[in-house]
């Protein structure tokens, strides 16, 4: 059937993308890869080259989207987290460190710097796995967006908050950002004051 927003077709969608997210794991991502050439909408694409991702095996599909809808900024903004939402633990800051590279990629757009690390943090295993990597690139990233956003970077910060819970090593990692970040010169009163506070807690 021609593609409708409608509630029916909606759920019918849903029900259709979560088989192929299961199907996807037994078969390398060949259906993915049917539902995405054939697609007739962003929606069934997306899903399509989540799977894909999911699979490893979403390189093609990944220039293809991005060819495709790289004129639409929310839908770039989706391009962006999603390739490191799906990104194994170890490769993830790797993934997030390398899409801050791109053309797309720029610190004035909060929505693009959030789509992209937002994604590497709420990806548990990959912000947090021992190498320290995600530590060091989100710190980076926020010393250099503070002179240029200060509330985005204060916001940001966040996500270092639960730094206390987790094991002597990775804390003392946390640390060593949170005090890298306070000793940036110039630093803005909101992010010093939210990375003060998640220091000494």
């Amino acid at each position: 059937a021609p593609y409708r927003p409608d509630p029916d077709q909606a759920g019918a969608r849903a029900l259709a993308n979560a088989a192929l997210a299961m199907l996807s794991r037994r078969d390398g991502g060949t259906r993915a890869q049917a539902q995405y050439d054939s697609a007739d909408n962003m929606t069934q694409q997306l899903t399509a080259w989540s799977c894909l991702l999911q699979a490893g095996v979403g390189e093609a599909a990944t220039q293809a989207f991005y060819t495709q809808w790289q004129h639409d900024r929310l839908v770039i903004d989706k391009w962006f987290s999603l390739q490191i939402m799906h990104a194994a633990p170890e490769h993830a800051a790797e993934v997030a460190e390398t899409l801050t590279q791109h053309p797309d990629f720029t610190l004035r757009n909060p929505n693009r710097f959030r789509a992209t690390l937002s994604a590497l943090t709420m990806s548990p295993a990959g912000f947090h796995h021992a190498s320290g990597r995600g530590y060091r690139l989100l710190a980076d990233m926020l010393i250099r967006l503070d002179p240029l956003n200060p509330q985005t970077t204060a916001r940001m910060c966040s996500a270092f908050e639960t730094w206390r819970r987790y094991d002597p090593v990775r804390q003392g990692m946390i640390a060593a950002e949170l005090d890298r970040i306070l000793a940036t010169p110039n630093l803005s009163r909101d992010t010093t004051e939210m990375v003060g506070r998640i220091r000494g807690a």
